[in-house]
């Protein structure tokens, strides 16, 4: 598929990309590693006039310790490059497993943490070729306000697939966005909204310019399911982090994506966790109302059916995991 037209401009700073997105909002879009960008330009599921190239910026590169013992990751910093971070193997071991998990070797020699914050969301009806969709009627994520996967819902349910999202919203990670109008702190967590059209509250003239980890002392789990690993998008994701000894926690999260619009917390699941604390009682009845926590399940790339059913049995995986892992207090 070839690319629609566009102009290429290449920043010397931050400070000369806001200004770029503030002059040309909603006409242009970042580019850094564009391994989703493109593919979404050439199915012209985006046509922006002018990609802004930020790849190369130093002020967009790297890992830092910071002074309550986490780490700030710059956005433009590359998969591979978090990968074979010393800071991130060390202190975080889970969200280094999830960033792994992203894709093959090549994407992640290319995507940046950035870009898989804002991924777009997905839908076996409208990630198609521009032919194939012009052959049928338009949707939220298109031309029209209807949806073709759940034809009763008032907004787009296209399905959230970031592999790195569960993981660092378990670690209460939070993102610095930036304009011209200055910078604000948005935790992770509130960052995505239940839209798929519109799934994050980033603004046009907006750019991620770091994401801040707090230091973690939880015993942490991630896991991914996929149909094949390193080609295909996950069916199905989870990221817990469990505070406290087995017998009372003080802290449960629990995080899913791939199963909706947006990354999900199973509150009644972490309410049982908490309440009950971690034992094999307290898991097979997390699991039972994980059901109910999905909420309303679309039937996107799998049967709703069985993403009940897989929610059910990665969560009781993920919590195993974390009851065998040594309690440090």
């Amino acid at each position: 598929m070839h690319l629609p037209r566009f102009e290429y401009l290449r920043p010397d700073s931050v400070a000369h990309v806001l200004t770029l997105l503030g002059e040309l909002r909603g006409q242009a879009s970042v580019l850094a590693g564009g391994t989703d960008l493109l593919t979404s330009m050439g199915q012209r599921l985006m046509q922006p006039k002018f990609l802004i190239g930020i790849r190369w910026l130093p002020e967009l590169q790297g890992v830092q310790l910071t002074e309550d013992g986490g780490i700030r990751i710059a956005a433009g910093t590359t998969l591979t490059d978090l990968e074979h971070d010393p800071l991130l193997a060390e202190r975080f071991p889970t969200l280094k497993k999830a960033i792994n998990a992203v894709a093959s070797r090549h994407v992640r020699n290319m995507a940046t943490l950035g870009g898989n914050l804002a991924l777009p969301t997905r839908c076996w009806y409208t990630n198609q070729t521009e032919g194939w969709r012009n052959a049928r009627s338009g949707c939220f994520k298109t031309d029209t306000q209807a949806c073709h996967v759940l034809a009763t819902s008032d907004h787009c349910v296209a399905t959230s697939s970031a592999d790195s999202v569960p993981a660092l919203i378990a670690h209460g990670a939070s993102v610095t966005l930036a304009s011209v109008r200055g910078e604000r702190t948005v935790p992770l967590a509130e960052f995505y909204r239940e839209d798929g059209a519109n799934p994050t509250v980033l603004a046009p003239d907006e750019l991620i310019l770091a994401v801040h980890v707090p230091a973690c002392a939880d015993r942490t789990a991630f896991l991914k399911v996929t149909p094949r690993e390193g080609i295909d998008f996950g069916l199905g994701t989870i990221a817990v982090a469990i505070a406290g000894s087995n017998r009372r926690v003080q802290r449960a999260r629990i995080i899913v994506n791939a199963l909706g619009s947006h990354p999900m917390p199973l509150r009644e699941a972490e309410t049982i966790i908490r309440e009950q604390g971690l034992n094999e009682a307290s898991i097979e009845a997390a699991a039972v109302v994980a059901r109910a926590d999905l909420g309303e399940v679309t039937n996107l790339w799998t049967p709703a059916g069985y993403k009940r059913r897989l929610v059910r049995v990665l969560l009781r995986r993920a919590l195993e995991d974390v009851r065998k892992q040594k309690h440090v207090a």
